[in-house]
């Protein structure tokens, strides 16, 4: 062995990320990202998708001693994937890494005077520009920590690492599940590491395990073609926006409590609420003002926010809002949205709304799912998750908060269920951040934290992996 590779530690591969965080590198490797109109949202915008994984991904890191390779989509239309792979040794242990190089549009007009979503602007604190915050900023940092480590130790990680990176998730990762199936011994691994999503705090060094499942839905009221004048007609003729209000408020009650008993959760596992147990809910100062009477009673904000299911009224519409007259409205409609832990039965969501509904006189309502996505989560007391916290403490010198699932929803099911792995999120991003809309960025202690971070689990992962893998094999084979 070398003397630079004797002399390697994980101190020393933290100090070389967070040079690499000060010298502006990272900075100037991400406004390159950010340059790169990589919209999903926009089907003119496709050839540019493929150009992002040809010229902005693939060279970094085949630099790294990647092969990758771009493939269409199993989905017609779809957009494209990377895949990349890097083997030491067989009997090393194996990370997937993921990614998501699309951007939502820019939205140009509305950034405030001096900033472009295209142009990384540095302002105090702040990198604005689109995809800072989500994800390109957090890939970035994580590729570059993953070059810190590979410099520190002469070459070599001590892990195998494959990842995955797609340029979709901002139109519902098309795609994504089949192409797991299809290249399941591609991305073969024993444990999923990635980065998107916020911090539950800016100051406060984030690990979910999974994500709640959500389930978009609208309820109608269709009485008629056409409104009725409310002096000739009120009275005698059935309202569906009063219809509609009534039924919404036999979903939910006026505390905001679901009344679903098919749509409420199984009783939150003890695992669960002991990670829960220490998190504490809108501690950014810039966070909207909670209230601990609504929701689920008996239960605290955070197991509220992480634990439980939530049924929110997202949009809702009868007669015109904008230009009312005095007509009773001939239609009445509700956009709607389920967020659910594991143990929910979501794909049985339609008929169970269909039964409730009729068991309280609401039959002209009608129940038209758009589309659901599988909560996930991975016990807080897995190996590989005990593993990623003491990481993170080492490195920060505090415990991270630890959420068994995220409140909202990333595509991890086609990570945990059809590829079958634990799953690890880091987040480097926080509530405030932006994403999707106007004035997006990413906060540079933030980044400069999540680089040691990074560089820290990697070694670490180089380290003691082996011995994790073992523990989980043990305690999966008991």
């Amino acid at each position: 062995m070398s003397a630079a590779v004797s002399s390697a530690s994980r101190s020393t591969a933290i100090a070389r990320a967070l040079a690499y965080a000060d010298s502006g590198a990272l900075r100037r490797d991400l406004a390159g990202l950010v340059a790169r109109r990589s919209v999903s949202q926009a089907p003119e915008q496709r050839p540019e998708l493929y150009d992002y994984l040809r010229a902005a991904v693939a060279p970094r890191l085949e630099g790294l001693g990647f092969s990758c390779r771009i493939e269409d989509n199993p989905v017609q239309d779809g957009p494209p994937f990377l895949l990349a792979e890097r083997i030491e040794a067989a009997n090393l242990p194996t990370v997937l890494l993921y990614a998501h190089g699309d951007v939502v549009r820019g939205y140009d007009e509305q950034w405030r005077d001096g900033l472009s979503p295209w142009t990384l602007v540095e302002e105090g604190e702040r990198w604005y520009g689109r995809g800072t915050a989500d994800n390109k900023g957090q890939y970035c940092i994580n590729v570059a920590a993953l070059e810190q480590v590979l410099a520190e130790r002469g070459g070599r990680l001590g892990f195998n690492a494959r990842m995955l990176v797609e340029c979709g998730e901002e139109v519902g990762s098309p795609g994504l599940h089949a192409a797991c199936g299809q290249w399941r011994d591609a991305l073969k691994a024993d444990v999923f590491i990635a980065s998107d999503g916020p911090r539950l705090a800016a100051d406060l060094p984030t690990l979910f395990l999974g994500s709640r499942g959500t389930l978009l839905f609208d309820l109608e009221v269709n009485l008629r073609s056409h409104a009725h004048h409310s002096g000739n007609w009120g009275g005698v003729l059935p309202n569906p926006g009063l219809i509609l209000a009534h039924a919404l408020a036999s979903l939910v009650d006026a505390r905001g409590r679901l009344q679903v008993d098919g749509l409420r959760p199984p009783p939150i596992p003890a695992a669960v609420r002991r990670a829960l147990a220490t998190i504490e809910v809108g501690r950014d100062d810039d966070a909207p003002e909670t209230d601990p009477d609504w929701g689920e009673p008996g239960l605290s904000l955070a197991e509220r926010l992480f634990g439980w299911n939530t049924l929110e009224v997202l949009a809702y519409k009868t007669g015109n809002p904008d230009n009312p007259v005095g007509a009773i409205p001939g239609r009445a409609a509700a956009a709607c949205n389920l967020r659910f832990v594991v143990g929910t039965d979501w794909r049985a969501a339609s008929d169970i709304l269909r039964a409730h509904l009729d068991a309280h006189g609401f039959g002209q309502v009608q129940v038209k799912v758009r589309r659901g996505t599988p909560a996930t989560r991975l016990d807080p007391d897995d190996a590989w998750a005990r593993w990623a916290a003491a990481s993170l403490a080492a490195t920060t010198g505090a415990a991270p908060a630890i959420l068994p699932n995220l409140g909202g929803t990333v595509p991890n099911d086609a990570f945990s269920d059809v590829l079958g792995l634990p799953t690890i999120w880091v987040p480097h991003s926080y509530p405030a951040c932006c994403q999707h809309g106007p004035d997006e960025h990413l906060l540079a202690p933030v980044a400069r934290q999540a680089m040691a971070i990074m560089a820290g689990l990697f070694w670490d992962l180089g380290e003691q992996g082996p011995a994790v893998m073992a523990e989980r094999q043990a305690a999966t084979a008991g």
